[in-house]
C-alpha cells in the first residue's frame, strides 16, 4: 500500500466509527494516524487461546468470527465482528493485560486498523470521549454475548436451530451452509443438528442437498423458534 492510499484510508475508516470522528482534532489526528492499516485474506487466524494481545483492532471491511470449543472440540460462535466493529475480547485482554481466551478467524478478506497496545491505554487515561466509545461498544458486545448464553443455556436446540435457520437466511430461502458449520452457530454437535435437520425436512420446513440448506416453511420455523433469539 502506497502512502498516498494509507492517508486515503486514514481521512477515511475513522468516520465508519462516529464516537471517533467526534474526538477532539487533536485525539482524533493521533488515532487516525497511528492506528496501522493491515489487510488480512480469508481464512486467517486473526489470534487465538492464550495468545498475547497487542493492538486494539478497528474492523473496516469484511467478516471475523469469534468463537470457542468446548471440551469435546465442538464450536460455538459467540460473535461476528464487520464494518464498525471492536472486539470484546481484545477490549478485556488489554485492559486486564491478559491473554486471549477465544479464537478469531477471518471469514471474507477483512482490513483493520491496528491501535498499538501503549497508546490505547494512554487515550483509556487521557481521552473521556475515546473511553466512552470503548465502554459503550464493549457492552453492546457483552449483550450480544449474554443472548448466545442464555439460547445455548435455555433454549432446546430445535429452538436455537429454527432461529438461526431464519436469521441466516434473511431475504433468502437457500443457505450454503454445512450441518458442521450450523452447530457452530448454535452450539451443539453436527450430529446432533443433522438429526434436527431431518426431522426438520421431514415436516417440510426445510428442503436439504449437500452443503444447502432450503427454507420451504418459515411460518413453521418462526413457531419452532419460540422465544429464541439467533
Amino acid at each position: 500500500m502506497t502512502d498516498g492510499a494509507t492517508r486515503r484510508d486514514e481521512a477515511g475508516w475513522i468516520t465508519l466509527f462516529p464516537p471517533l470522528a467526534a474526538l477532539p482534532e487533536a485525539e482524533r489526528g493521533l488515532v487516525a494516524g497511528r492506528a496501522a492499516p493491515a489487510a488480512l485474506p480469508a481464512g486467517t487466524t486473526v489470534f487465538e487461546p492464550h495468545q498475547a494481545c497487542g493492538a486494539f483492532l478497528f474492523v473496516t471491511g469484511g467478516s471475523v468470527r469469534v468463537y470457542q470449543l468446548d471440551q469435546d472440540g465442538n464450536e460455538i460462535v459467540l460473535y461476528r465482528l464487520g464494518p464498525g466493529s471492536i472486539c470484546i475480547l481484545t477490549t478485556m485482554a488489554l485492559l486486564a493485560a491478559e491473554r486471549y481466551s477465544a479464537f478469531a478467524v477471518t471469514e471474507t478478506p477483512v482490513t483493520v486498523m491496528a491501535l498499538p497496545g501503549g497508546l490505547f491505554d494512554e487515550l483509556m487515561g487521557r481521552s473521556g470521549g475515546f473511553r466512552s466509545f470503548v465502554f459503550l461498544a464493549h457492552a453492546e458486545r457483552m449483550a450480544d454475548l449474554m443472548r448466545v448464553i442464555q439460547n445455548v443455556t435455555f433454549e432446546s436446540i430445535p429452538s436455537r436451530l429454527a432461529a438461526r435457520l431464519l436469521a441466516l437466511a434473511a431475504d433468502r430461502k437457500a443457505l450454503s451452509i454445512t450441518h458442521q458449520q450450523l452447530a457452530a452457530e448454535i452450539g451443539s454437535a453436527r450430529e446432533v443438528v443433522s438429526r434436527h435437520l431431518k426431522s426438520f425436512e421431514k415436516r417440510g420446513w426445510v428442503s436439504l442437498a449437500r452443503n444447502r440448506i432450503e427454507v420451504r416453511n418459515a411460518a413453521s420455523l418462526r413457531a419452532a423458534a419460540g422465544d429464541a433469539r439467533a
